[in-house]
C-alpha cells in the first residue's frame, strides 16, 4: 500500500507537470516568433532609411569632391538638408520604437558655421555608416527569411524545375526526386533556426549608429539635461501639490462629510437611548451606514496613492485587470522580470488607466493594445488604438497628467496621434528595483 501510494503521488506530480511544461513551451515559442517578427519589421524599416542614407552619402560625397575644386560649395547647404532629412527620418523610425531621440536646431545658415555644428557632424557620419552597414544589415535580414521560405517550400515545387538546376540559393547538385527535395526543406530549418538567433542582434547592431549618432552632442546633451531635469522638478512639485489637494478634496468632501455624520447620529442614538430605544436602534444603523460609506471612501482615497491591486497580483495582473474593465476590447502584452520598484509601477499602472480610459472615452476605437517590457534598467510601455486619432494634450483629456506624471520620474513621454489614427502613446521610465 505504502508503495502504491507513493507511485500515485509521483503520476499526479508528473501529470500535474506536463501541462506547465507544454504550457511554458508554448510561450517561449510565442514569444520567440514575436522578437523575430519585430526584429524583422525593424530591419525593413531600418534598410528604408539606410537606401535614403546611401543616397545622402553618395550625395555628400560628389559634393565635396567637387567643392575641393571650387564649384561645389555652393550646394553644400542644400547637401547638409538632404542628410538632415534622412537623419530625421531615422529619429522618428527609432522613436517609434521606444528609443526617442530629441529634434535637433535648425541648420546653421551659413557654411561656416554649419561645418563647426556638432549636430551636423554627427548626422554626416551617420549616413555614412548607416548608408553603408545599415544597408548590408537590412538586405541580410531580409534575405535570410526569404532563403528560408524557399528552402522550405522547395518540396512543393522542385518537380516544375530540370533536375540538372539544382536547387535555390547554394544547392547546385542535382534534384533527382522528392528525398533530395527533402533536404534542401531540411537546410531551409537551418536558414530559419539563424533568421530567429540572429534577426534580434542584427536588428539592435542596425539600430546602433542612429541611437548613439542621432542622440544631441555630449556638451548639448548636458545642457538640454539641466534645463529638463528644472523642468521635470518643477512639474513634480506641481503635480505633488495637486496629487495633495486632490487627495484633501476626497477626504473633506468625503470621509470627513460621513464621519462628521457618525459623530452626530451617535449623539442622537446616545440621547434618545433613555426615552426611546427602537429609535436608538434606527439610529444606530444609519450611524453604521454613514461608518461603511466612510470606510469605502477611505480605501477609494487610498486606491488613489498606490492600488492595492500592485501588491496583490503585480503589475502584469494589474494592467490584465485594467484591460478587463476597459469599454474597449484590449490586449494586453507584458514582458517585466522581477518587480520594478513600488512608485514605477504605480506610475505605469496610472498611466495606463488614465489612457484606457481616454481611448474608451474620445477615441472611436475597436480595439486597443498595451505592451509592457523591461530592458535592463528602462520600462517601456506602449498603449495603441485603432481610432479616429487627433488626440491633443491642450484638449484637457488628461494626456497632460500624463505627461507631468512621467516626467516627475525622469522618464520620456511621446504621443503618435494623426488624424484618422492610429494613436499611439510611448513612455520610458527608469526602473529602480
Amino acid at each position: 500500500m505504502p508503495r502504491t501510494d507513493a507511485g500515485g503521488d509521483s503520476g499526479e506530480t508528473r501529470a500535474g507537470t506536463e501541462p506547465d511544461r507544454d504550457h511554458a513551451v508554448r510561450r517561449y515559442l510565442r514569444e520567440r516568433v514575436r522578437i523575430t517578427v519585430d526584429a524583422l519589421e525593424h530591419l525593413v524599416g531600418g534598410l528604408g532609411t539606410a537606401i535614403l542614407a546611401l543616397a545622402a552619402f553618395l550625395l555628400l560625397f560628389v559634393v565635396t569632391i567637387a567643392s575641393v575644386v571650387g564649384i561645389g560649395l555652393a550646394v553644400v547647404p542644400s547637401a547638409l538638408k538632404a542628410v538632415r532629412s534622412v537623419a530625421e527620418r531615422e529619429r522618428g523610425r527609432l522613436s517609434r520604437w521606444g528609443f526617442p531621440l530629441p529634434a535637433p536646431p535648425p541648420v546653421p545658415a551659413g557654411l561656416g558655421d554649419a561645418l563647426r555644428d556638432p549636430w551636423v557632424r554627427r548626422e554626416c557620419a551617420f549616413v555614412a555608416i548607416h548608408g553603408t552597414g545599415g544597408f548590408v544589415l537590412g538586405v541580410l535580414g531580409l534575405s535570410l527569411p526569404l532563403s528560408a521560405v524557399q528552402y522550405l517550400l522547395f518540396p512543393l515545387y522542385f518537380w516544375l524545375l530540370p533536375p540538372d538546376v539544382g536547387g535555390p540559393g547554394v544547392v547546385m547538385w542535382r534534384i533527382d526526386g522528392l528525398p533530395d527535395a527533402l533536404v534542401v526543406a531540411m537546410i531551409g530549418v537551418g536558414w530559419l533556426a539563424v533568421a530567429i538567433a540572429l534577426g534580434p542582434r542584427m536588428a539592435r547592431l542596425q539600430a546602433l549608429p542612429g541611437r548613439r549618432l542621432l542622440a544631441p552632442p555630449r556638451d548639448v546633451d548636458a545642457s538640454l539635461r539641466i534645463a529638463e531635469l528644472t523642468a521635470t522638478r518643477a512639474a513634480a512639485l506641481d503635480a505633488h501639490a495637486v496629487e495633495l489637494r486632490r487627495i484633501e478634496r476626497s477626504l473633506h468632501d468625503g470621509a470627513q462629510n460621513r464621519l462628521v455624520a457618525v459623530t452626530v447620529l451617535l449623539g442622537a442614538a446616545r440621547r434618545a437611548l433613555a426615552r426611546d430605544p427602537a429609535q436608538a436602534a434606527q439610529v444606530l444603523e444609519r450611524a453604521q451606514d454613514a461608518a461603511e460609506s466612510a470606510l469605502a471612501e477611505l480605501r477609494t482615497v487610498v486606491r488613489g496613492i498606490l492600488p492595492p491591486v500592485l501588491d496583490d497580483r503585480g503589475l502584469a495582473g494589474a494592467l490584465h485587470g485594467l484591460a478587463a474593465g476597459c469599454g474597449v476590447p484590449c490586449t494586453v502584452e507584458v514582458d517585466v522580470p522581477g518587480r520594478c520598484a513600488a512608485s514605477v509601477e504605480a506610475t505605469a499602472y496610472f498611466v495606463v488607466a488614465e489612457a484606457l480610459t481616454n481611448v474608451a472615452r474620445h477615441s472611436g476605437a475597436r480595439t486597443a493594445a498595451v505592451t509592457v517590457r523591461r530592458d535592463a534598467d528602462r520600462l517601456y510601455l506602449s498603449v495603441t488604438d485603432d481610432g479616429h486619432g487627433g488626440a491633443d494634450e491642450g484638449r484637457g483629456s488628461g494626456i497632460g497628467g500624463i505627461r507631468r506624471r512621467v516626467e516627475a520620474h525622469d522618464g520620456r513621454f511621446t504621443l503618435t496621434s494623426p488624424p484618422g489614427g492610429p494613436t499611439t502613446m510611448l513612455v520610458e521610465l527608469t526602473c529602480g528595483s
